[in-house]
């Protein structure tokens, strides 16, 4: 090992050693690598001058429209916690499932789903339900390691749930290594792997997942009825068809949502950006609806305008200013024109409704908090990139994964063994913009690798790294919500089975990668 390599390795080394002793992610994946630079720069092995390839680099970032969709879907997410939807979609499902053994762990399961597909970052979706699942399940007679493991557990789902943030982010840093892989084997015309791909790749997986959870819950009821009792029924909650509406209502505003945004994507009707734009949008619409039944006028009439457009946009040509437009044409230009106005009506008084809640100021302050953090990772992992380049540690990962036995199927192992073991010290934004840069371009330039099937692997992967002992950030959200009586030691071992649970669909993806690829080689015709 010559000394430029010798550096790439220390760079490593340095830089999970300060970010398991706690020092900020970005400040040091950047500070690590200027230090570096300066030694390659001092010991001629690395010029620095390279870094002036840094600001092209980080103004690429800046006007990624791929990375636009990330405060959106936050956005997003934020919006509707703060709407507490959440809450009367687990009091319905509890109250249709809570009289069976079990029966309310599998509701907070269902509950979770849609609250995953709704919000797309894990630490909302686990406070949310921490605090209003975990309490409830204890005030039932459940264990207090079954609950906070389901709770944690079904939280963690919007890692792996489009549209998550982690797999917007994982879609591009894998865009840019597959790219770069083609580029490498001469092919200078690559092809990509956008992150709509990664959506759809993830759909199957994410929901064999949940099946496998709500076959756990089922195996427990069954084996152990006493740490799952029956909720007691209420005798004042409705029933018949007054349930089945009720159940309606909360429903149908969520799930209309997550079908809008994933299914525009996964149509080919709109990007994830796009998309993400029209899920925020939404997402105030159904705030304002729920925060102040009496003015939801304006919201409904908002969203009915909004379907309007989309159906007149199917059925007639809506482009103005055209000399050839049929008498058809021009009378749906001028309904448009109205449904345009009485959109931007209902959006204002939308706007304005969750305004005076003060919800709309608490959500741009989450989101921009949010946001900033993960564009400042996204920049300082990009100078630590450049410099590792630099310093030829691509080409010695390239080499070294190469006469790895096992060829390509060996190479994958062991980068999916060391994925994991990070988890145990590295969160998932810092293994997407440290590890996979550096790993994935060589894995993609063996034969026979899909970059979809290998991104939600990775995927599934940083999703385990969420939850298992000792750092999971889960658990320290889950900690923070959790009543007095559930211990950090209770909340350690709850989350052991569905560890266990995920790292078995790991084994079932390695096995049946048609799991990933079936649905996106079917949306493009492959």
């Amino acid at each position: 090992m010559g000394l430029p390599e010798l550096l790439a390795v220390l760079l490593v080394v340095a830089v999970c050693a300060l970010l398991m002793a706690g020092y900020p992610v970005a400040f040091t994946l950047g500070g690590v690598a200027l230090a570096f630079a300066l030694f390659g720069d001092l010991f001629g092995v690395m010029r620095f001058s390279l870094l002036g390839a840094l600001p092209p680099r980080v103004f690429g970032v800046m006007t990624n429209g791929v990375l636009l969709a990330i405060p959106l879907f936050i956005f997003m997410g934020v919006m509707l916690e703060r709407s507490r939807i959440a809450e009367e979609l687990l009091e319905t499902m509890g109250r249709l499932f809570g009289r069976l053994t079990g029966g309310l762990a599998i509701s907070v399961t269902l509950v979770g789903v849609l609250l995953a597909a709704a919000k797309g970052v894990v630490g909302a979706t686990v406070v949310t339900m921490g605090l209003i699942t975990l309490p409830a399940m204890l005030r039932h007679g459940y264990d207090r390691r079954l609950a906070a493991g389901t709770v944690a557990a079904t939280g963690t789902l919007a890692q792996i749930m489009p549209p998550a943030t982690v797999l917007v982010l994982l879609g591009d840093q894998l865009n840019n290594a597959y790219q770069a892989a083609q580029l490498a084997e001469g092919k200078f015309a690559p092809d990509q792997v956008s992150v709509s791909d990664l959506f759809a790749g993830a759909v199957v997986p994410a929901l064999v997942l949940v099946a496998l959870y709500l076959a756990f819950q089922i195996a427990v009821a069954v084996l152990r009825p006493q740490a799952c009792p029956a909720v007691p029924p209420d005798p004042d909650a409705p029933k018949g068809l007054a349930m089945v509406r009720r159940l309606a209502e909360a429903l149908v505003a969520p799930l209309a949502l997550i079908v809008v945004v994933l299914g525009s994507i996964l149509g080919g009707l709109a990007t994830p950006t796009e998309a993400a734009a029209v899920g925020a949008f939404g997402s105030m619409l159904l705030t304002a609806r729920k925060v102040a039944p009496a003015r939801s006028r304006s919201a409904l009439l908002a969203i009915i305008a909004a379907a309007g457009l989309l159906v007149l946009h199917h059925l007639a040509d809506l482009r103005v200013g055209r000399a050839d437009a049929s008498l058809w044409d021009r009378a749906a230009i001028a309904l448009a024109f109205v449904l345009l106005a009485a959109l931007a009506y209902g959006a204002f008084m939308a706007i304005a409704t969750i305004a005076r809640q003060e919800i709309l100021a608490q959500t741009l302050a989450a989101t921009t908090h949010i946001t900033a953090m993960i564009f400042t990772i996204l920049i300082g992992a990009t100078m630590f990139s450049l410099v590792f380049r630099g310093l030829g540690g691509d080409d010695m990962v390239q080499r070294a994964l190469g006469n790895l036995p096992g060829g390509a199927a060996g190479a994958i192992l062991v980068v999916m063994v060391a994925m994991f073991l990070l988890g145990f010290v590295m969160d998932a934004f810092e293994i997407i913009f440290v590890v996979v840069p550096i790993v994935a371009p060589p894995l993609l330039r063996m034969p026979g690798i899909d970059p979809v099937w290998l991104g939600i692997l990775m995927a599934v992967n940083l999703q385990t790294s969420y939850l298992h002992p000792p750092l999971g950030p889960t658990l320290f959200y889950l900690r923070g919500v959790a009543p007095r009586e559930v211990t950090t030691l209770d909340i350690y071992v709850g989350v052991i089975p569905f560890v266990l649970i995920q790292l078995a669909m790991l084994i079932v993806l390695w096995f049946v990668p048609g799991l990933a690829t079936v649905l996106p080689h079917a949306l493009a015709g492959r």
